[in-house]
């Protein structure tokens, strides 16, 4: 029993991929989680009219950790659309007609709510008793987690499975020998990639069929615009996972380092999916949003399930996904050179 525990020992001090993942990974994890969910220095802003408001509630306000905008009489009457167009405001603040204080947010966000508990804590120090509504522009206060943030599930399923399954059998392949076989034949390296990709890009098709309608007619996850464009972004997600899986399977020998290489390369996508909003992140890392391919798809789902867009609205993610794929077939595409040099 002795020896095999010492066997074992040897075995992971000398597999430096076992040693990062029980050792560093964690560390590295538990670090982008302090920085990502830490405290945040945004100070949310908040549309009101100051000549229709109460002098003792501005002064709360601006005791507030909140920034004041003044905003026209017609902006706040249309406060749903200057949200819609002005991304830098938070909330907006007004009278219903009922003589209610009413707050209109973008959506339920944590930048919302921020901004919703800051002006909640300004009326409850002047009226503990004061009512207050609340209004979105997208969604309402009542819809669960699942249909907040349902759209960035379908992301994460679409690229990690299809990532895990590409990697490992692509892998396998390689240690097959079926890789070097294949490269012995006329076949350009560029055709080797293609074919992997189309091939497994028909079960991407196949999944991302299956999860969207499962999501929406079973589930019944809301979308506000056409399906049609989440199916392509889906797909678009898969076939970057497949070329993202050939890419990580160049540096595994096995399907265990394959899965080794999981809180390096998509756990720190996670938290940039959409699940804490950019904004909020602090030292500016949700810049680093822009280097994930999960970011553009979970971001293009969103803005055709949460905000009824089309594809005017969402090309720019659909584009990042193609640069993304491009830049991953070049790459995988130079790394089977080591295997064959034409």
């Amino acid at each position: 029993m002795m020896h095999l525990a010492k066997r074992v020992i040897r075995q992971t001090i000398n597999d430096k991929r076992s040693l990062m993942m029980i050792l560093v990974a964690p560390l590295l994890i538990l670090t982008l989680v302090y920085l990502l969910l830490g405290d945040s220095d945004y100070v949310p802003t908040v549309g009101i009219e100051k000549e229709a408001l109460p002098d003792p509630l501005i002064t709360a306000l601006e005791e507030q950790d909140v920034k004041l905008k003044n905003l026209t009489s017609d902006e706040v009457k249309e406060a749903k659309s200057y949200l819609n167009d002005h991304e830098n405001v938070d909330a907006i603040l007004s009278f219903s007609q009922d003589e209610k204080m009413e707050i209109t947010l973008y959506e339920p966000s944590t930048k919302g709510a921020n901004a919703a508990s800051e002006i909640q804590e300004a009326m409850t120090s002047l009226n503990p008793s004061a009512g207050i509504e609340m209004a979105y522009v997208y969604g309402d206060q009542d819809q669960s987690t699942f249909d907040s943030l349902g759209y960035v599930f379908l992301a994460l399923f679409s690229f990690f499975l299809v990532f895990i399954i590409s990697g490992m059998a692509l892998v396998r392949e390689r240690s097959g020998g079926t890789l070097e076989r294949l490269l012995m034949t006329p076949i350009k390296r560029s055709e080797v990639i293609l074919g992997y990709t189309i091939g497994y890009g028909v079960f991407a098709i196949v999944q991302a069929i299956l999860i969207v309608l499962y999501s929406i007619y079973v589930l019944q996850l809301s979308s506000a615009g056409n399906i049609g464009w989440i199916l392509l972004t889906m797909v678009l997600l898969a076939g970057t996972a497949v070329l993202f899986g050939a890419t990580i399977s160049v540096f595994a020998s096995s399907e265990l380092q394959v899965v080794q290489m999981i809180p390096f390369t998509i756990i720190p996508q996670v938290f940039f999916s959409g699940l804490i909003p950019l904004d909020l992140i602090p030292y500016g890392l949700g810049n680093l949003s822009y280097i994930m391919p999960i970011y553009y798809g979970a971001a293009a789902i969103k803005g055709v399930m949460v905000y009824g867009d089309g594809f005017l609205e969402i090309w720019p993610y659909i584009l990042g996904l193609f640069i993304f794929a491009f830049v991953l077939f070049l790459i995988n595409t130079q790394a089977l050179k080591k295997f064959r040099k034409l």
